[in-house]
């Protein structure tokens, strides 16, 4: 009987833990929902959506589960009103994914030089090297860009 009342009274006093911790997984789930629609929008060029996030607190420079920023995505799609938008709003431009890229980087990449201009005039050291020990000149050679800040 004892040991009843003992798992008894060990159950009550672990409830509110287990509710506190199924709580905190669902807002994770929740935060986990909001961050793929913020980064939908950016993927897309959807302004006003990420507008209503950043209007909201969402964090500007949130990283995604692959290690990219809004800004990255929206460069690397070529939408240059997003990433204006994001520049605006505080986006950090010299934030690095998983392989040492910025979002400069990205826009290269994918051929969105126009993004890779606007992106280059903000106060990013331009010696940073992604992984592959690159800094951006070698990494605009390396695309065959070599002018493409000289202008």
């Amino acid at each position: 009987m004892k040991l009843l009342i003992t798992s008894f009274y060990l159950f009550i006093l672990l409830l509110p833990i287990s509710s506190s911790a199924l709580e905190k997984e669902q807002t994770k789930d929740e935060y986990q929902t909001l961050t793929e629609l913020y980064f939908a929008a950016a993927r897309v060029g959807n302004n006003e959506v990420l507008d209503k996030f950043l209007t909201a607190g969402f964090p500007v420079d949130q990283i995604n589960n692959q290690s990219y920023t809004a800004l990255m995505t929206a460069a690397y799609y070529g939408h240059a009103s997003s990433v204006e938008l994001l520049l605006e709003k505080g986006a950090n431009a010299c934030i690095q994914d998983k392989r040492g890229n910025t979002a400069v980087m990205g826009a290269i990449i994918k051929g969105e030089f126009s993004i890779a201009k606007r992106l280059y005039v903000t106060n990013c050291s331009k010696n940073i090297k992604n992984n592959a020990g690159l800094t951006l000149e070698e990494f605009t050679k390396m695309y065959g860009k070599t002018n493409l800040f000289n202008n």
